[in-house]
């Protein structure tokens, strides 16, 4: 008997691409039910090669679920998450309301899967968010082998991270602009078409944005609460697929040929790192890929111990969807959860 599964906003992009996943992985579950809101219910999605109808969340019985894969924000989780580990069923949170608290573990596998087993005070899980879910994953193998002090990054964040909206801005504009239409900013701030907007989230007292704040405070919280970590977080007119420059200064002396050595065997990285035309990981090629791929590893010469690198990953999968998941699977191989659905 496998295990049964709920996929709590199932009709939006993060929610899509969980069921692409857990089919894709074979997941062992005997039942994926997809649960929406009300207005989408019986709205059918895929699974696999089946067609799958939405179910509410308003009636659902959680009662014998093993997980609750969720991706409905941060309002509907916090008030669902904690009525739903109630029964049991275990909440793995892709939204930002959990990743703070500290009776909830906040996951990457790749990086701190032993933090998995406090689980067990709410029966909630908090996945990170997606510019720091594939920056750990990268930073986990440097700083065990030369200890980081200090963390500098620029990201490159595609539209998908703020939802089909945002994908449908993008589209519009595009479209618009070659006849000679004038955009016009819903999702967004500012024209998003052919520009870059620094500006991710609300704005904090300190003139960073929240999205900055996340990068900093959930490093810290996943890696080692010593770093020190500052972003800038940008905007780009990508549909998906994230892209980061990274300064990275280290305690301990570690040579760019040490790091590639490192990172090519990292779990969740793929090493491109070619000093030639071409010989790099941009956004477009990531998409549909489970790796963060990291490029252009050199020496940073403006401090003691520095390397810069890039890295790119799709921001729907290892950034929310793919991550969800493994933690699921990473459960399931610890023996962390008895199934229920027998």
């Amino acid at each position: 008997m496998g295990y049964k599964v709920a996929v709590i906003g199932a009709t939006g992009n993060v929610g899509r691409e969980m069921l692409n996943i857990l089919e894709e992985r074979e997941f062992p579950a005997d039942e994926v039910i997809p649960i929406a809101s009300r207005r989408s219910v019986g709205r059918e999605v895929s699974y696999g090669d089946a067609r799958l109808k939405c179910r509410d969340l308003e009636n659902f019985d959680f009662t014998g679920v093993d997980f609750a894969l969720m991706s409905a924000g941060s309002a509907i989780s916090k008030e669902w998450s904690p009525r739903i580990g109630a029964t049991g069923c275990v909440v793995i949170d892709n939204s930002s309301c959990w990743r703070y608290d500290p009776d909830v573990p906040l996951i990457v596998p790749e990086v701190n899967p032993d933090a998995i087993a406090g689980f067990t005070k709410k029966n909630i899980i908090a996945n990170p968010n997606c510019s720091t879910a594939q920056l750990v994953v990268v930073l986990k193998p440097l700083h065990d082998a030369a200890k980081i002090k200090r963390v500098v990054c620029s990201t490159y964040q595609s539209v998908s991270g703020a939802g089909k909206e945002a994908m449908d801005e993008l589209w519009n504009q595009t479209k618009g602009i070659f006849v000679t239409d004038p955009p016009s900013p819903e999702k967004f701030t500012k024209q998003i078409a052919f520009n870059v907007i620094p500006h991710i989230d609300v704005f904090l007292d300190d003139g960073s944005t929240k999205e900055e704040w996340k990068m900093m405070a959930e490093t810290k919280k996943i890696l080692d609460p010593k770093i020190k970590l500052t972003a800038t977080c940008v905007r780009v007119p990508v549909f998906v697929g994230h892209a980061e420059a990274v300064n990275i200064e280290f305690e301990n002396p570690l040579s760019t040929e040490e790091a590639r050595d490192i990172l090519r065997d990292a779990p969740g990285v793929l090493l491109v790192d070619k000093r030639e035309d071409g010989g790099y990981v941009t956004p477009v090629e990531c998409v549909g890929d489970y790796a963060t791929f990291v490029s252009r590893i050199r020496d940073d010469q403006t401090i003691d111990n520095g390397l810069t690198l890039w890295c790119v990953s799709d921001n729907l999968r290892k950034g929310a969807a793919l991550n969800t998941i493994q933690i699921a699977e990473t459960m399931i191989e610890r023996g962390l959860l008895q199934k229920k659905a027998a």
